[in-house]
């Protein structure tokens, strides 16, 4: 495949894994979860991360 389309890919994938992964961090159970204990669900921060890097890798693919 070209690697512009690859690199397209990615960037949607990774802003939708980013998504998801703000949806969980925001979502009342993960609040709930904060105040009680101070901890933020694992996967709220790997789809938020995963997704950073997901865009990340998209872009150099365009150039």
């Amino acid at each position: 495949m070209n690697n512009k389309i690859i690199g397209v890919i990615l960037i949607i994938v990774g802003v939708v894994l980013a998504m998801w992964g703000y949806n969980i961090y925001d979502s009342a159970s993960a609040q709930l979860s904060r105040t009680i204990n101070g901890d933020t669900p694992i996967e709220a921060w790997a789809g938020m991360a995963g997704g950073v890097i997901a865009v990340l890798v998209g872009i150099t693919r365009l150039k």
